[in-house]
C-alpha cells in the first residue's frame, strides 16, 4: 500500500492516520516551542502578547526578599528580589528604576528582578521608601 503523503498525491483521500498523525505533529511543535519560551504555558499565545501572564500576580506573605546569588555565575554575584506583589509590566518598570539607581545591569525573571553585583543595602533603602517589608535571605 502507499503511504498517505503518497496517496494524496495521487489524488486519494487521505488515511485518518495521517490526519491524527498531524495533529500530534502540530502539539509537539507547539510544545517544542512553549519549551523554547516562545510561547507561555498558561494561554498558548506568543510571550509577547500573553493575557494570563500580565494579568497574575504574585501573592506571598507580604515580603520583599533580596537575596545574593553567585552560583552558577563564575563568582558573580546578584541580587535576586522575589515576593514582590506586581504583574509583569510594573514589575519591569521597578526593575528599569532599581537598576538606574543602582548604576548597574538586570533583568526580570519570570516574576523576579536580578540586579547585578552586591547592591542590597541601596535596594534595601529604595524599596522600603516604596513601602515594602524588605528581608535579606540567603548569603
Amino acid at each position: 500500500g502507499l503511504s498517505a503523503v503518497g496517496q494524496s498525491v495521487l489524488g486519494q483521500p487521505p488515511r485518518p492516520e495521517s490526519t491524527i498523525f498531524a495533529e500530534t505533529l502540530r502539539l509537539s511543535s507547539l510544545w517544542i516551542a512553549m519549551v523554547k519560551r516562545k510561547f507561555c504555558f498558561g494561554c498558548q499565545r506568543p510571550l509577547s502578547d500573553c493575557v494570563c501572564r500580565h494579568s497574575s500576580v504574585h501573592t506571598g506573605d507580604g515580603n520583599v526578599y533580596l537575596q545574593r546569588q553567585t552560583k552558577g555565575r563564575n563568582g558573580k554575584s546578584v541580587v535576586i528580589i522575589s515576593g514582590l506583589p506586581l504583574a509583569r509590566e510594573p514589575l519591569a518598570k521597578l526593575a528599569k528604576s532599581l537598576k538606574s539607581k543602582c548604576g548597574v545591569g538586570g533583568t526580570v525573571e519570570g516574576s523576579n528582578i536580578l540586579i547585578q553585583g552586591d547592591k542590597r543595602d541601596i535596594l534595601r533603602k529604595e524599596l522600603e521608601k516604596l513601602g515594602y517589608t524588605v528581608k535579606l535571605s540567603g548569603g
